[in-house]
Formats: C-alpha cells, structure tokens, sequence
C-alpha cells in the first residue's frame, strides 16, 4: 500500500527532475527486479571489453538446452551492458521467446539494454522507474480497492453508478481502466494513471461522487503499486481499514 506522503515525495521527484523516463512495463517482483540489478552492477565491475565475436558465441550458448540458467542470466546481463545495437537485438528476440523462468531476467535486461543504448544517443538523462505492477508507455499500473459502507451492498443501481461514475472521472482524468470488478461488497481496480496525475483529487473525487447516492461506498479505499490482492487479502485489508484511508496524510 502507499500513503499520501510516500506519492508526494514521488510527484515532487518528478517535478524537479528532467530527463527521459522509462517505465517498466511487465510485472516483475520488486525483489527480483533488485536481483537483477546488483547481478548486473557486478558483470559491470569486472570491465570485460567483449568483442563481436564474443557476443555472437554468447547468442548460441543462450539458446543451447545444456546452457545453465545461471550462465543464461549473465548472457543476458552482459547484452544489456554491452551497449552494442546488434546485442540489444539479440535481447529483444531472446525476450520474446523466453522460458518461463527467463522471462523476467530477459525483459529486465531489455530495459537496461534500452536505458544505455538511449543514454549513449541522447544528452538527456535517463530516468527507470519501476513498481511491482508495471506500467505502460508514460503511466504506472495501480491496484484499487473500494470497499462498501459498513451494512452496505454494491449491488442493482448502485452497481451502475460504481461502473458509470468510475469510467466517467477516470477517463476524464486520462486513467485507462484495465479491470474494474464489482463484488457485493467491495469494487476492486486495476488502472494505468499518468506519471504526474493527482491520486488523491481523483479518488476523492470519485468517491464523493459514488455516495450522493447513497453513502453506500465507505470513506476508506486502498491502493497500491506493488501488487493485486487475493480474497483473503482484500478482508484482512477491510477488517483493518475501517476508519482509516491508506491515502489519508500520516499524522
């Protein structure tokens, strides 16, 4: 979950940095997305200045089957740091047809790959920006919650009004809703918002909305950048929140 303070802190890192901001489109653990990194800032320590002919015998060891996952991974690494355009290539082909348990080590590597390649090209800094969700283009994925009044169901017009009003503010808002569900008790979604968009005006704004017919949707709402909720999540995270807003300013 993220409060208030936390996406200030974000939204005023953007406004005073300049530069070229890519964002992480696929949804890789933040764990696994540190993994890469400190892999990779170790493959750069040992400074190996890698010939083309390296980097072609490297593309056949990647799709060898006897080629350990381990060696696989420092392949990988080492096309990202390589700042070499025909390395990027080879990356971007390897992604797309990665085994499951290289996909997100290749699409890591990728990002990297793109993030030299761009730096070496153009004088703007180049900024990564990453969360457990992803993103997409310019805008960052996110995970709502919106639980029901307490003695409140989210069901027959009150059901139209969640999915009309939603729809309605967040486009207005140019969020793109990738899933809204509406359960009897709790509306839970998945969206893409831009960089610098106003959380909590817009959220706020919603919600008010929602309840000029009927209160029916509780002051408290959950978001969150790291991950979707499971079942028990979602009524653990209910039970706990009553009478308090994960996007409330920390007292």
């Amino acid at each position: 979950m993220i409060q208030q303070t936390e996406y200030n802190q974000f939204q005023k890192f953007l406004a005073k940095t300049s530069g070229s901001f890519h964002v992480l489109e696929h949804q890789i653990p933040v764990e696994r997305q540190m993994e890469y990194f400190h892999f990779s800032n170790r493959i750069k320590q040992e400074r190996i200045p890698w010939t083309a002919g390296d980097l072609e015998a490297f593309e056949i060891d990647l799709y060898n089957p006897e080629t350990t996952e381990e060696y696989k991974r420092r392949i990988l690494a080492i096309f990202a740091i390589s700042g070499d355009v025909t390395a990027y290539r080879r990356l971007e082909r390897y992604a797309r047809l990665a085994e499951p348990d290289m996909r997100d080590w290749a699409y890591m590597a990728l990002m990297e790959g793109r993030i030299i390649l761009e730096s070496e090209l153009s004088d703007e800094k180049q900024i990564y920006i990453s969360t457990g969700l992803g993103g997409k283009g310019q805008k960052l994925r996110f995970y709502l919650l919106f639980p029901a009044a307490e003695g409140m169901t989210i069901e027959g017009y009150r059901r139209d009004v969640v999915e009309r009003e939603f729809n309605f503010a967040l486009r207005q808002a140019d969020w793109d809703i990738e899933r809204l569900t509406i359960h009897p008790d709790y509306a839970e979604l998945v969206v893409l918002l831009p960089l610098r968009a106003d959380l909590k005006a817009v959220l706020d704004g919603v919600l008010k909305e929602c309840n000029q017919y009927g209160d029916f949707l509780a002051k408290t709402y959950t978001i969150s950048n790291m991950k979707e909720m499971n079942e028990e999540e979602i009524r653990a995270t209910i039970r706990s929140s009553r009478g308090k807003n994960f996007l409330d300013e920390e007292q």
